[in-house]
């Protein structure tokens, strides 16, 4: 083939490529400027926000300001007030808040009207338990009397390590509780010897950072097959399933570890965020997908395909839109999110007959109104 041929062909590429660009840019309608909060920079949440950021600036001249958060309550404060559009989140900005349930529990809270857009449900990473390398942690059980992180306004973070701790027959009692302000210091204390283990993603630069540091880390694999395990687990976590894990950090090139896992990040809006917003914002993902896919480890699970309709938060009216186009939305997911709405409704409702009732000890008698409402209701008690 000729050099004259091959930048022939080389430049209709090119100009392919850029038609595409320009009808994806008319297609898609989206502010100049945007912003997210997602969790602390260098964390997996984060620098996903970062890449898709950047191809949404080529393809559509929306520049993403991505605004790193320590915790659920500081990423979940901003999406509240309006000042961001979105939150890439995880369990705790996004089901714990939607239930009400622990630092959402407080009287200032209560349960948030959370919808989805996408989630990442890549099959290859894991939400599990960092161990120090140096310490010999083989099963979850060796967590017995070891330094455990506990972080500070983040009821996501640390309800997943009591799941993790149930699955081994354990509880906070049965280990030493180590409180950290963030996510990042939590893996920071880590690294510096003031903890022993701490719950995070397996691909997050944080763990990568750990790994190569003095102590190293550790991933204890699960036994999938003891379903008295997994069940003590999902009692207190439903939004689990079992996987298992090949991209991580002590993890990448190897033949994985069994362990579990839950979509991560999530990206959400509430439900009076518009429609129009929401639905040009979920067609962006979705059809900038081949372009951010493999930017960051762990970014693959984006894709349409990969997308969990029976999940525990329900999609916004405007995703649902943009589903319904591609033809991925059915009775069964529709049927599935009314249900998610009505839990919310009664949770609310519940929140705001207390509310009027003004009782003295707040954090015991709300605990107490919110398991009597959905178990009267006929829905899953947790927490």
């Amino acid at each position: 083939m000729s050099f004259v041929r091959m930048t022939v062909m080389g430049l209709s590429v090119m100009l392919a490529g850029a038609a595409q660009a320009q009808d994806q840019a008319a297609e898609v309608e989206l502010p100049r400027q945007m912003s997210w909060t997602a969790y602390d920079t260098g964390s997996a949440g984060f620098n996903q926000a970062v890449a898709i950021g950047g191809e949404m600036q080529k393809a559509f001249g929306t520049s993403l300001r991505v605004l790193p958060g320590k915790n659920d309550i500081s990423r979940m404060e901003p999406l509240r007030q309006g000042r961001v559009e979105f939150s890439a989140t995880g369990v705790g900005g996004s089901f714990m808040a939607q239930e009400g349930a622990f630092e959402f529990g407080e009287a200032k809270w209560g349960p948030q009207p959370v919808r989805l857009l996408l989630a990442n449900n890549g099959g290859d990473i894991g939400l599990s338990v960092a161990v120090a390398g140096d310490l010999g942690i083989e099963s979850y059980a060796d967590l017995a009397g070891k330094r455990i992180a506990w972080i500070a306004g983040a009821p996501g973070l640390n309800v997943n390590m009591d799941a993790y701790l149930a699955y081994a027959g354990l509880t906070w009692d049965d280990v030493e509780r180590v409180e950290f302000g963030g996510y990042g210091a939590s893996w920071t204390g880590l690294i510096e010897g003031q903890v022993d283990a701490v719950f995070g993603s397996t691909n997050s630069g944080p763990a990568y950072e750990a790994a190569s540091g003095p102590r190293g880390i550790a991933w204890p694999a699960m036994d999938l097959e003891d379903e008295a395990a997994f069940k003590r687990m999902t009692d207190i976590a439903p939004f689990y399933t079992p996987t298992h894990i090949t991209v991580g950090a002590e993890i990448d090139g190897t033949d994985g570890v069994d362990g579990a896992a839950y979509p991560y990040p999530v990206l959400i809006a509430v439900e009076e965020t518009d429609a129009d917003l929401v639905y040009n914002m979920t067609r962006a993902m979705v059809e900038l997908f081949p372009s951010y896919d493999g930017k960051v480890p762990g970014i693959d699970g984006w894709s349409l395909d990969t997308q969990n309709f029976s999940w525990v938060v329900p999609y916004h009216d405007g995703a649902i839109r943009y589903f319904e186009e591609a033809g991925v939305w059915s009775d069964e997911a529709q049927a599935h999110n009314d249900e998610l709405v009505e839990r919310q409704r009664v949770l609310q409702e519940a929140w705001a007959a207390l509310k009027d009732e003004k009782p003295d000890d707040w954090d015991s008698a709300w605990a107490e109104r919110r398991r009597q409402v959905l178990g009267d209701a006929g829905l899953q008690v947790v927490f």
